[in-house]
């Protein structure tokens, strides 16, 4: 393999790159990918396939198509099912002699680590470096004997629109899957809270159906404010646009998360956040300064904090406005020089992956 000194390193992204696919969200490697090629790197990226086995076969047949062109590898890692495609990617690269960057997400890692130790320290130690999107996984890596270079998730900002909310109007937007993990039933418990104290309230949800879109639309039903919610389904960037232009309160119910994009985008368009206090979302949102944060699963807490915002003009603008400014904190012109100081490291030597 040629040295990567002194020049840009030929680029491999590799993970679920599946948002050119309707109703797939854009992935953090796409982002990536599109940025760094605009930038003058060399970029192949893998794989598109909605499919998992279809992706993973194009990963490896990328992966042995353009191993000469390739120096460095930014493997995106997800728990579960995504850690197979992790490990036999980076497999490859190390046979091929191509230096591997570890770029982890999901608030599922950590206990995905804890439960599979064997499996973790082998994958991961064939990384050359170690990226996370938050302190929330890079403590948990560091847990397993590595460090990790601190690296936020990125946001395209020419995409959202900005608008101050002060006052926020007690109009709430919800987007994420309709899955367990995301506790989207608490999302309606918190509507009909709030509009025992805020009549007027309504709730907008956006996002693919996982199984549990129906029992949404039944506790609205059971709660009597069918009414005051609106089931758009999955959007795109410009339906995504539109919704939260339109909307004054962004809730995010999660259950388990890391440093959800959707929160930066949400951050961006100016919506005051409220968010439950689980996984990375303590690192990511400073309560009382760039959201409020209730405890997981917590109607009545949630429900207070967000009719403290809509009360308190003061308060949605100071979120409104720091938010903002976190979300211009994840800009590439931000992002960029972090990514390359690390490629400059790896281009030095040093010891390769675990902490001493």
């Amino acid at each position: 393999m040629r040295t990567i000194a002194n020049r840009k390193p030929r680029l491999c992204i590799v993970g679920p790159l599946v948002g050119r696919n309707a109703g797939h969200a854009t992935q953090q490697g796409e982002v990536l990918a599109a940025h760094f090629a605009a930038a003058g790197y060399c970029v192949t990226a893998t794989s598109t396939a909605a499919n998992r086995y279809l992706r993973l076969l194009d990963v490896l047949g990328t992966l042995l198509r353009s191993r000469r062109r390739i120096d460095t590898m930014l493997l995106q890692v997800y728990s579960g099912r995504g850690f197979v495609v992790g490990d036999m990617a980076s497999a490859l690269a190390r046979r091929f002699g191509q230096r591997i960057v570890m770029h982890l997400h999901g608030g599922g890692m950590p206990a995905f680590m804890a439960r599979f130790p064997r499996w973790t320290r082998r994958v991961l130690g064939r990384g050359d470096a170690i990226v996370a999107p938050s302190p929330f996984l890079a403590r948990a890596v560091a847990r397993q004997g590595w460090a990790a270079t601190v690296i936020p998730n990125l946001i395209d900002l020419s995409a959202y629109s900005f608008r101050r909310r002060a006052p926020a109007r007690p109009q709430l937007f919800w987007m994420r899957c309709f899955h367990a993990v995301y506790n989207p039933l608490m999302a309606v418990r918190v509507l009909a809270h709030v509009r025992s104290t805020v009549p007027e309230t309504t709730l907008v949800m956006a996002g693919q159906d996982k199984g549990l879109e129906r029992s949404a639309r039944s506790e609205a039903v059971r709660l009597g404010v069918q009414d005051a919610v609106r089931f758009v389904g999955f959007l795109d960037a410009r339906g995504k646009a539109s919704e939260g232009a339109a909307a004054d309160v962004f809730l995010s119910t999660n259950r388990i998360d890391n440093a959800p994009v959707a929160v930066i985008e949400a951050w961006a368009m100016g919506l005051p956040v409220v968010c439950t206090d689980v996984g990375g979302l303590r690192d990511l949102v400073r309560d009382g300064e760039t959201g409020l944060l209730a405890p997981d699963d917590d109607v009545a807490t949630m429900s207070a904090a967000i009719v403290l915002l809509i009360r308190d003009p003061n308060l949605a603008g100071r979120l409104s406005d720091n938010g903002r400014r976190e979300a211009e904190r994840r800009s590439w012109a931000q992002v960029q020089p972090q990514w390359e100081r690390l490629f400059e490291q790896l281009a030095a030597p040093q010891t390769r992956g675990r902490s001493q």
